[in-house]
């Protein structure tokens, strides 16, 4: 009978000692370029990158950081590596359309982008945040597929 109790309280602490916290989800969608032309005097820009953020209602805000280029190893520039070579492409990520802050981790001169709950909304809140890319003009690089990878974090 004394094992039997036993048990029962150690399930019942189980229980007890669970907590609930905040939590936020995201998804991201890539940043896409359009055709890179060596011979261009303007920047090639896009808009198609997308940091989806669903959080619980007790979330009040949520900062986004974009970390190093893996390519590079640095914020600026970001670089792009030759699917079959060695060339790099320089490129960077923006906070906002006028790309004048470079989206990062706040160290280095860069800045992070802060999702607020909207008010009046104590339900889980989503947020849709845009990355704002841009690969300078003047690049002599070899015709190819350039690409990338690196890491979005969300912190509520």
């Amino acid at each position: 009978m004394k094992l039997f109790r036993l048990i029962v309280i150690l399930c019942i602490l189980f229980f007890i000692t669970g907590s609930a916290r905040a939590v936020c989800t995201m998804s991201v969608t890539n940043v896409s370029f359009s055709t890179y032309d060596v011979f261009g005097t303007a920047p090639v820009d896009s808009d198609s990158g997308r940091v989806n953020i669903s959080c619980t209602s007790d979330v009040n805000r949520a900062t986004v950081t974009i970390g190093k280029s893996t390519t590079s190893s640095s914020f600026n520039p970001r670089q792009m590596k030759l699917a079959t070579g060695t060339d790099a492409l320089n490129y960077n990520i923006y906070t906002t359309s006028a790309r004048t802050a470079i989206w990062g981790d706040g160290t280095g001169g860069t800045s992070t982008v802060r999702a607020d709950r909207p008010s009046g909304k104590p339900q889980p809140w989503t947020s849709v945040l845009t990355m704002y890319g841009r690969i300078p003009a003047g690049q002599n690089v070899s015709i190819g597929s350039y690409s990338d990878h690196i890491t979005v974090t969300v912190t509520p």
